[in-house]
C-alpha cells in the first residue's frame, strides 16, 4: 500500500528524517530554463510512501506487545465478582451495620434506559502498527513532540485491547453491563485517511462486534475520537482544510464505509466525540506537521466549519442508506453558572455557552448556523454556511449526545467584556468570560465540589447542578431524541501514588461520584426530563491523552506491566444503582 505526498522541502526543520524504507524522490530546484529558484519559493518534491514509511519518517520506532494475538475469554472466577463492603458483607465474620441511606422509592429508570461503559480506540487498543494501521497525529504527539504527554508515554500498547478485547467484554458481561462505546480507527481502515482500504482492520472490529453480541452487551460505535490520519494532516492540514472539502470528502467516504458494513447492527452511532476539544487543540506544535496559513486563533473554527460539514453530510448519507440507528455526534461541556448575578456575568456566561456548547449544538440542533456571540467573531473569516449547508446540517442529530464530567462558576473579565472583544490580544479573547470552579467570597468562597485528581484540574465533583444542566440542554436545543450522557467519570485524587493493589481497587470518591450523579440523572428524569442513557467512563484505567497514564479514570485497575484487569470498587458502585433503580432489572450482584 503506497501513497504519494507532495512535501516542501523542510528537512532542517525536522519535519522528515532519514528512511531506509523511503522512495528515492525527484526533486526539482529551478526553473525549466536552469534559473534558481529564489529563497522564498517553496521547493516541492514528490514522494511515494509506503504505511511503513510514514511510521519511519514522522514517527520512529514503535513498542510492541509481548500478547500479539487475539487471545480467546476465559471465565471470570466468581470471587473477582464480589462487590465491597458495603455492598456486600460475607456471613462471616459478623457485626457490620451500614448507615447508608435507602433507597429513594419515587425514582427509577425506564425500562428501555440504556447504560453501559466507554472507550476509544487510540486510548485502550495499542497494536500502533499491527495488521496494517497507519499513524495518527496522536503517534507523533506521542513521539515526537517534546513534552507534550506528561509522563511521556505511548499509545503503542495501552491496555493492548485490541488481542485481549474477548476477555474484556466478557468482564462487563459477567457484571451484567448492556452496553459497550468504543471507537474505530480511522488509520486502521484507511491507513492513509483516503485510498486502500485495509481489510484486516475490518475484519478485527467484525470480531470485536460479534464478541459484544455474543456476550449480549451492544455495542455504540463513534467513528471519530481524535485519532487524525497523519497523512491527511501532512496531506492538505487535515481539519484545517480551507477548501472546505477534503476533509469532508475523506471522513464521509470513511463513514460510508462503515455505515454499510455494520449499519443497523450498532443501535446508536455518533460521528464525533468532543469535537470542541479536538478542535481547540489546534495550533498544532510547530515543525511537526505541515504548515499552515490559518492565523492560531482561527484555527479551532476553521476545524469546527468543516466537522460541521462531515457531520451533516455522513447522518444524511446513513439515513439515506436506511440506517435506522440513532445518530448524532457527542457535545461535551458542564452546566455554566454565572459567579454573581451581575450582568455582566450574565452575558460572559451566555458567550461560554455560545463558544462552547452551542458552537456545534445551536447549527445541529436550532437553525443550521452559528449562536450570536461565536457569529460576531468567526463571521470575519470563516465561509458562511449556505442555505443548502444549513438545511443539511440543522436536525443531523436523533438525540443531544453529551459528555458531561462537572460544571464550572463563569465571570467577566476584569476589564470588561467589550474591552476584551476589542483587543485580539487580550488572552481571554476571542470568547471573552473567565471561569472559577470556586463560589464567590460573598458566598463562602468554596469549591463547587470536590476536585479530582491534581492531574485533571478541570474536574470536580458537581453532581448537584446536573438536573439543572439536563433540563437546560433539553430547553435550549429542544432534542428529539432526548438527551443522552455519553461519558462522564472521575478521577480518584492520586490513585497514581498508590502502589498496594488492595488501596488501589479501593476509590472511595469515585465510588460517591457515580452513585450521586446517576442519582441526579434520576432526579431530572423525575422532573420531566428525557434522558435515554448513560455511559460511564471508562472501562478500565487507559491513556489520558497529554495526561498520559498519570491520571486514572478507569472503573477497572490495568497492570501495564501483565496487562491483568481488577474491579475497582467504583465499578460495583455504578453497576448496583442501575440494580437498584432500572425497572425491570434483573441484575444481581454476588
Amino acid at each position: 500500500m503506497q501513497t504519494s505526498l507532495l512535501l516542501a522541502l523542510a528537512l532542517a526543520n525536522g519535519v522528515l528524517g532519514q528512511s531506509s524504507n523511503a522512495t528515492t524522490p525527484t526533486a526539482t530546484t529551478g526553473s525549466a530554463t536552469g534559473t534558481a529558484a529564489s529563497a522564498s519559493t517553496a521547493v516541492v518534491t514528490s514522494l511515494g510512501l509506503s504505511v511503513e514509511d510514514l511510521w519511519d519518517l514522522f514517527v520512529g520506532p514503535v513498542a510492541n506487545a509481548t500478547i500479539n494475538t487475539t487471545v480467546a475469554a476465559t471465565p471470570v472466577p466468581s470471587t473477582s465478582l464480589i462487590p465491597p463492603p458495603p455492598l456486600y458483607y460475607s456471613p462471616f465474620p459478623a457485626g457490620q451495620q451500614n448507615p447508608a441511606m435507602p433507597k429513594n422509592q419515587s425514582l427509577s429508570f425506564p425500562s428501555n434506559f440504556w447504560w453501559g461503559v466507554a472507550s476509544a480506540a487510540y486510548q485502550v487498543e495499542g497494536a500502533a502498527k499491527a495488521e496494517g494501521r497507519g499513524p495518527s497525529v496522536w503517534d507523533v504527539f506521542t513521539h515526537r513532540v517534546t513534552d507534550f504527554i506528561a509522563d511521556n508515554a505511548t499509545g503503542d500498547i495501552a491496555d493492548n485491547q485490541y488481542y485481549l478485547y474477548k476477555q474484556d467484554i466478557a468482564r462487563i458481561a459477567a457484571l451484567g453491563v448492556p452496553y459497550y462505546s468504543f471507537s474505530i480507527s480511522w488509520s486502521r481502515v484507511f491507513p492513509f485517511g483516503r485510498g486502500e482500504i485495509n481489510e484486516q482492520a475490518l475484519l478485527h472490529y467484525d470480531d470485536l462486534i460479534e464478541t459484544c453480541l455474543q456476550y449480549n452487551v451492544q455495542p455504540l460505535v463513534t467513528l471519530y475520537h481524535w485519532d487524525l490520519p497523519l497523512y491527511l494532516q501532512n496531506l492538505y492540514g487535515g481539519w484545517l482544510d480551507e477548501t472546505y472539502t477534503q476533509i469532508v470528502d475523506d471522513f464521509v467516504n470513511y463513514a460510508k464505509v462503515i455505515f454499510e458494513r455494520y449499519g443497523n447492527k450498532i443501535q446508536h452511532w455518533f460521528t464525533f466525540n468532543e469535537p470542541i476539544v479536538f478542535c481547540d487543540e489546534y495550533p498544532y506544535p510547530e515543525n511537526y506537521f505541515r504548515a499552515t496559513t490559518v492565523p492560531p486563533k482561527q484555527q479551532p473554527y476553521v476545524c469546527g466549519h468543516n466537522v460541521l460539514l462531515a457531520h451533516g453530510q455522513a447522518y444524511r448519507l446513513a439515513k439515506s442508506m436506511g440506517i435506522n440507528s440513532t445518530i448524532s455526534f457527542k457535545n461535551n461541556g458542564g452546566y455554566k453558572i454565572p459567579l454573581t448575578n451581575s450582568s455582566a456575568d450574565a452575558i460572559a456566561t451566555q458567550r461560554a455557552w455560545d463558544f462552547n456548547e452551542g458552537w456545534f449544538a445551536n447549527p445541529v440542533f436550532i437553525n443550521g448556523d452559528y449562536p450570536q456571540y461565536l457569529k460576531e467573531y468567526v463571521s470575519g473569516f470563516l465561509p458562511e454556511f449556505t442555505a443548502e449547508q444549513k438545511a443539511m446540517i440543522n436536525g443531523s442529530a436523533d438525540l443531544y449526545a453529551h459528555d458531561s464530567y462537572t460544571s464550572q462558576f463563569y465571570f467577566a473579565p476584569n476589564n470588561t467584556i467589550e474591552a476584551c472583544v476589542a483587543n485580539s490580544s487580550d488572552p481571554l479573547y476571542p470568547g471573552c468570560f473567565n471561569t472559577t470552579y470556586t463560589y464567590s467570597d460573598q458566598d463562602g468562597g468554596w469549591n463547587i465540589g470536590p476536585a479530582a485528581d491534581p492531574g485533571a484540574p478541570w474536574l470536580h465533583k458537581a453532581s448537584d447542578w446536573l438536573p439543572t444542566f439536563l433540563r437546560y440542554i433539553q430547553d435550549t436545543w429542544k432534542p428529539r431524541g432526548g438527551v443522552a450522557v455519553t461519558e462522564f467519570g472521575f478521577a480518584e485524587p492520586f490513585e497514581e501514588l498508590k502502589t498496594i493493589r488492595a488501596d488501589i481497587l479501593f476509590d472511595p470518591i469515585r465510588s460517591w461520584y457515580y452513585r450521586d450523579y446517576l442519582e441526579a440523572i434520576l432526579l431530572a428524569i423525575s422532573e420531566g426530563v428525557n434522558v435515554v442513557g448513560a455511559l460511564g467512563w471508562s472501562i478500565f484505567d487507559n491513556l489520558e491523552w497529554a495526561d498520559g497514564y498519570t491520571v486514572k479514570f478507569g472503573m477497572q485497575y490495568v497492570n501495564l506491566t501483565t496487562q491483568e484487569r481488577y474491579y475497582k470498587a467504583s465499578f460495583f458502585e455504578f453497576v448496583s444503582v442501575f440494580k437498584e433503580y432500572q425497572q425491570g432489572s434483573n441484575l444481581t450482584i454476588a
